[in-house]
C-alpha cells in the first residue's frame, strides 16, 4: 500500500513539472502532435526517452491514469480515434520524434519534411514499389480499425452495464484471442512494409546513401524543405497517406538501431479508451496544432486526486497487475524488430516467427486492455454526482470538435460493428 501511495505522489508531484470535417494532409492526420512521454522539465538528451523510461511505473500511472479519464468523461466515438502510426510500429519513427533535437517532433510537417526527403532521395522504380505497397495494403490497413471496433464497442458496453442475457461480463480469455487476430494482422502488415522497405534499403545506390547520410536521425534540422513529391491526385487518400507513412519510416528504420524500432511511448498499448481521441482529435484539420506535451500527466494527476483511496486503487493496482506482460511486449517487440531487420541485409525474415509472435503480442496487449476496461468500470460506476461533475470539469470538449466514430482519424459514418456476444463468453 506504501509503494501505491509513492506512486500516487509522484505522479502529483512529477505533474506539476512535468480537423474541421475535411481530412488533413497526410502529416496531420497520421501523426498528430507528440504522442510520446509526458515531459517533466527541459529535454536533456536522447537518453532522456528510453524503452525503461516508457515502462517506468511514473509513465504508466500517467497514461493509465489520462486513459481513465478520457474514457469515463468520453464516448464510444472519441474512443476509436487512433493515429495509424500506431499500427506495425516496428522502424524507430516513434522514437526519432521523441529525440528530435529541434523538438519538431510534434509538428504537422514533420512526417512530410523527412517523407519527402526520403522520396527525393528514391528513383522511379523505387519510389513505384512504395506506392504498390501502399495499394496492395489499403484494404488490410482498413480492416485493422474495423477491427478494433468491437472490442471498443464491448468494453464500453461492460462500462454502462450493457450486458447480453447470461453474461457476467467480459470474457477474459475471448478478448486475448481476438486481440491477438489483431495483432496477427498488425505483425502481417509489418512483415510486409518491412520486406519492401528493406528491398529498397539494400539496393540503394551510394549516391543515395550519400544524399541520406545528410539527413540525421532525430535532428530535423539537417533536413532541407523540399516539396512534397507524390501527386495526390494519382492515388486515393488512403493509399497516399500509407506511402506517406512508409517512406518516413523507411528513413527512421535506415538511419535509426534496433532499440530504436523497440521503443514506444507509453500510449501505444491499451488504445481503446479514448485517450487519443481526447489528445489528439482536436487537432484534425488544424495546420500547426501542438498538444501540451505536459496534458497527459496533469490530466492524469488531477483524475487521481479526485477519486477517493479505494478507487484511486484500483487504478495504481494497475502497475503492478500489468509489470510482467509489459515485460514480455519489450522482449517481443525486440524480437519481432531483431527479425524484421534481417530485410535490411538482403535476407529474409521468417514470417511464422514474425506472425506467431505477433499473436502473442495481441495476447499481451489484450490481458492489459482486459485489466483497464475493469477497473475504468469498477471506478466510473462508483463516482458520485459530484465526481462526475468535476472530472467533467478536467475535460472540455469543444462543441466543434470532430466526434466520431472514426476510421483511424478520418470520420466513419454508421460502422458496422458485429455481434460482441462472444466477447462475454456468449457462444453463437
Amino acid at each position: 500500500m506504501e509503494t501505491r501511495m509513492l506512486v500516487v505522489a509522484l505522479v502529483l508531484s512529477f505533474s506539476a513539472m512535468a480537423i474541421a470535417q475535411e481530412p488533413p494532409p497526410p502529416d496531420d492526420q497520421d501523426r498528430p502532435p507528440r504522442e510520446g512521454p509526458p515531459r517533466d522539465g527541459p529535454r536533456q538528451g536522447p537518453d532522456r526517452y528510453s524503452i525503461e523510461q516508457a515502462t517506468s511505473d511514473q509513465a504508466q500511472l500517467h497514461t493509465i491514469a489520462f486513459d481513465g479519464l478520457a474514457y469515463l468523461t468520453g464516448d464510444f466515438g472519441f474512443d476509436t480515434f487512433l493515429p495509424p502510426g500506431k499500427v506495425s510500429d516496428y522502424f524507430g519513427f516513434q522514437y526519432m520524434r521523441d529525440i528530435d533535437a529541434k523538438e519538431g517532433g510534434h509538428n504537422t510537417s514533420f512526417l512530410t519534411n523527412i517523407a519527402s526527403n526520403m522520396l527525393l532521395v528514391l528513383n522511379a522504380e523505387q519510389k513505384a514499389k512504395l506506392l504498390a505497397l501502399g495499394k496492395a495494403q489499403e484494404a488490410d490497413i482498413k480492416r485493422f480499425a474495423e477491427m478494433r471496433l468491437p472490442l471498443i464497442k464491448a468494453f464500453r458496453r461492460n462500462l454502462e452495464g450493457d450486458l447480453p442475457a447470461g453474461s457476467k461480463g467480459l470474457d477474459k480469455s475471448a478478448v486475448l484471442k481476438y486481440s491477438a487476430s489483431l495483432y496477427e494482422l498488425d505483425g502481417l502488415l509489418a512483415y510486409q512494409r518491412a520486406q519492401v522497405m528493406g528491398e529498397i534499403s539494400h539496393g540503394l545506390t551510394d549516391q543515395q546513401k550519400t544524399a541520406l547520410s545528410k539527413l540525421k536521425f532525430g535532428d530535423s534540422r539537417t533536413w532541407p524543405d523540399v516539396p512534397e513529391q507524390l501527386d495526390k491526385r494519382s492515388m486515393s487518400h488512403e493509399v497516399n497517406v500509407a506511402v506517406m507513412t512508409y517512406a518516413s519510416e523507411m528513413f527512421a528504420w535506415y538511419a535509426g538501431s534496433l532499440e530504436a524500432d523497440t521503443y514506444f511511448c507509453p500510449e501505444r498499448h491499451g488504445m481503446y479508451f479514448g485517450g487519443f481521441g481526447m489528445k489528439t482529435a482536436p487537432a484534425m484539420g488544424k495546420q500547426n496544432y501542438s498538444i501540451s506535451t505536459s496534458l497527459t500527466g496533469d490530466s492524469g494527476a488531477k483524475f487521481l486526486n479526485a477519486l477517493t483511496d479505494s478507487q484511486r486503487a484500483q487504478i495504481t493496482n494497475l502497475v503492478d497487475l500489468q509489470r510482467k506482460d509489459l515485460s514480455e511486449i519489450v522482449t517481443t517487440r525486440r524480437a519481432i524488430a531483431t527479425e524484421l531487420r534481417k530485410f535490411q541485409k538482403g535476407e529474409t525474415a521468417d514470417k511464422d516467427k514474425v506472425l506467431t509472435l505477433s499473436k502473442r503480442y495481441g495476447e499481451l496487449d489484450g490481458e492489459m486492455s482486459y485489466l483497464y476496461a475493469l477497473a475504468f468500470a469498477n471506478v466510473g460506476k462508483s463516482l458520485t454526482t459530484q465526481q462526475k461533475d468535476a472530472l467533467a470539469k478536467l475535460r472540455t470538449i469543444n462543441p466543434t470538435d470532430p466526434r466520431g466514430p472514426f476510421l483511424y482519424s478520418s470520420p466513419l459514418r454508421n460502422p458496422n460493428i458485429q455481434n460482441l456476444d462472444f466477447l462475454f463468453g456468449i457462444k453463437p
